[in-house]
């Protein structure tokens, strides 16, 4: 058995699941709705507040298919009751942000401002100058609007200069020796 597939995905109160016949499992949370196709042979049972993902056989994709089933299913449950959350870092001399309603205006050393729209699903904060927030229920989602802000102005290894992520260590190198 997938150590991660057997174990059980505890259900809070206040989320509804709902397991439909064609096998599309539906979350919904205080803070939204979120939903997925479970491969056809799986079978999803809820019962006493847990939710047990069970494999068909012990095929070589069948097993690496059941953890992922099961942690997806468990990302979306802790979506919709905490929500996600990625911390990015602006850093360079001259490089802020601005929140302009619900869009973000970056001015990263380009000789214009770069404007990033939202995702449906998906809000920013900033709470600094030089810190963005991405908030959502879906973690694949939040991860790579994160991964798309990243990569306006990604960090560079002489100066130290870019968007990161608040955890990521930039390697830093040895620029060119004077002679």
């Amino acid at each position: 058995m997938s150590r991660i597939g057997k174990m059980p995905v505890q259900i809070p109160e206040g989320v509804n699941l709902n397991v439909s016949s064609e096998g599309k499992i539906t979350v919904k949370g205080p803070k939204g709705q979120l939903s997925y196709n479970i491969p056809e042979r799986f079978k999803v049972d809820i019962s006493d507040g847990q939710l047990k993902v069970t494999r068909p056989g012990d095929s070589r994709k069948d097993k690496a298919t059941h953890g992922l089933v099961r942690t997806l299913i468990r990302n979306m449950v802790v979506g919709v009751t905490d929500g996600y959350s990625k911390k990015l870092e602006v850093v360079g001399v001259g490089y802020k942000t601005a929140l302009l309603g619900e869009k973000i205006q970056l001015n990263v050393g380009y000789s214009h401002p770069v404007v990033v729209e939202p995702r449906p699903g998906i809000t920013f904060e900033l709470p600094s100058v030089n810190t963005i927030v991405v908030k959502g229920i879906d973690k694949y989602l939040v991860g790579q609007v994160a991964a798309d802000i990243r990569d306006i102005r990604r960090p560079e290894p002489y100066k130290g200069k870019g968007i990161r992520y608040s955890d990521e260590v930039i390697q830093r190198k040895v620029g060119k020796a004077g002679a």
